[in-house]
């Protein structure tokens, strides 16, 4: 016998009355999508996960394989969507991907809209998009508004809690597995997920292969070994702590505290709901619990991964709000949307100080090298790459990787032997097999810098020389090289679209 309804029945809308109102509503969402995503155009690239992502797709249009010819710790679902859209509008700009990220945020806001409707009604419904929207820009533009794994993750989410709601095991399963695909951490949703089934009598076995699906299907399109590897296994040493404590608890109350403000409107009501039962929203706590899981995954607090705690939290304000005087009600709105107008303007007039960096390292690379020759850019800007239009001398894009840095982490547990399993070997025999002709030394000073790693303070002794500097990073040229100055986009020789590049 299947559970009661998580909410008291309404009358079911006629065909005519659901396409009415969706012809109402998608009108809204898109232009709010849209305004609300305007500030990610107005910049060639937001964050070194945009430059990181740009550098796999092109690697990967040109014949490469992911977890072999390049690697990250992710899934492969964004680095697909990335080559995607590259394939259709070109490599110059990440406009493409811009564009994608606005129909990720409008499908996510019409799923939850769509969960809330079902549950209590048009005007609900109505609410959980449009809130959604509104704070789906509440914090650091650097995170909010780059299209990257959390953006790509969410409507999966939403997807699963939607199929889950109606009876849909294999489907939310399916949901599921593709936000794990997107980003680890979205599978934490099947936890909300399992509840609902389980409350509908949905058995576990088709939620289950729905959710392997996807999953066993990328591992056998990449390299299973490679998949497991470096989505799951890899990356012990990545959540350790080491001396950092305060720095991580710092940036974890710091980003929290700037989606308060985003969602200042809000907390009051949903708090207060805390106190009383309200129909219909058990699973949404149990979603917000496991979304907060995911955030702490990894121990490390970006902004970024606040993302995934929007959806849940749109829906229970949702709930809490339709409880309330119309005047309250309005009042929360407002308030929001003030809000988010703030962030809105934070993400037109952010200052771009490492994005110029990386142009100015970037095209002192392109004008001291050939199209075609390989470099390594040693540091944490991956995006240098693409701005350079220069292969990259090894799979590895960034010091990371090799040394286990991480933005905010002391030098506690960085250096060789704290890197990814193998790595070193692996790099060692690819800068032997395809030399770089430039080595860009952008540590400035981090506790990746050569003079702590032995290996690449060998490699640059024995057969590299130093040529200059720019904007504090080291310059270094195989001994005996000559110089002639080369533009073009890697990994062809296309000139590139300053234009675009903003």
């Amino acid at each position: 016998m299947h559970a009661p309804p998580l909410c008291p029945s309404r009358s079911v809308p006629t065909v005519r009355e659901r396409a009415g109102y969706w012809t109402r509503l998608l009108p809204l969402l898109a232009a709010l999508a849209c305004a609300t995503r305007v500030p990610s155009f107005a910049r060639p690239l937001w964050n070194p996960d945009e430059g990181y992502l740009a550098v796999q797709a092109g690697l990967l249009a040109h014949g490469g394989d992911l977890y072999e010819t390049v690697v990250d710790r992710k899934p492969p679902l964004v680095p697909w969507l990335y080559r995607a859209a590259f394939a259709v509008a070109g490599h110059e700009s990440l406009t493409s991907v811009r564009i994608l990220a606005v129909l990720a945020q409008l499908a996510t806001a019409v799923i939850l809209a769509s969960l809330a409707r079902r549950r209590w009604g048009d005007g609900a419904g109505r609410t959980a998009g449009v809130l959604y929207l509104l704070i789906s820009i509440g914090l650091n533009p650097e995170d909010a508004q780059a299209a990257t794994f959390e953006v790509f993750m969410l409507p999966c989410t939403a997807a699963a809690m939607w199929c889950a709601d109606r009876r849909r095991p294999g489907a939310a399963g399916l949901a599921a597995g593709c936000a794990f695909l997107a980003k680890q951490t979205g599978g934490a949703v099947l936890l909300p997920v399992l509840w609902l089934c389980g409350r509908h009598g949905a058995g576990p076995v088709r939620l289950a292969a729905g959710a392997a699906a996807p999953v066993l299907g990328a591992a056998l399109a990449t390299d299973p070994a490679g998949f497991l590897f470096w989505t799951v296994t890899g990356s012990g040493t990545y959540a350790s702590l080491g001396g950092s404590a305060l720095p991580v608890l710092g940036r974890a109350l710091t980003n929290a505290g700037v989606l308060a403000v985003a969602c200042a409107g809000l907390l009051p009501p949903v708090l207060r709901a805390l106190r009383v039962s309200r129909p219909g929203t058990a699973d949404l706590w149990l979603w917000l619990a496991a979304s907060a899981g995911a955030v702490t995954t990894g121990l490390h607090f970006f902004g970024h991964y606040y993302l995934q705690l929007l959806p849940p939290i749109a829906l229970l304000a949702t709930a809490a709000l339709r409880t309330l005087p119309r005047e309250r009600r309005s009042r929360a709105v407002l308030v929001t949307a003030c809000c988010c107008a703030l962030f809105l303007t934070w993400g037109l007039l952010a200052p771009r100080v490492e994005l110029d960096h990386a142009r100015r390292v970037a095209d002192t690379a392109a004008q001291r090298t050939r199209p075609g020759e390989r470099v390594l850019f040693w540091g944490m800007h991956p995006e240098a790459y693409w701005f350079a239009g220069r292969t990259p001398a090894t799979r590895y894009l960034t010091a990371g990787l090799l040394t286990n840095y991480s933005g905010g982490r002391d030098g506690t547990l960085v250096g060789e032997r704290y890197g990814v399993e193998g790595a070193w070997t692996v790099l060692r025999a690819e800068l032997a097999a395809h030399p770089p002709s430039l080595v860009i030394d952008d540590s400035r000073g981090k506790p990746y810098a050569p003079d702590r790693l032995p290996t690449l303070r060998r490699l640059l002794s024995a057969a590299y020389e130093e040529v200059g500097e720019v904007d504090g990073a080291v310059l270094y040229a195989r001994a005996g090289a000559g110089w002639s100055p080369g533009a073009g986009w890697w990994p062809q020789g296309a000139a590139v679209d300053r234009g675009a590049r903003g």
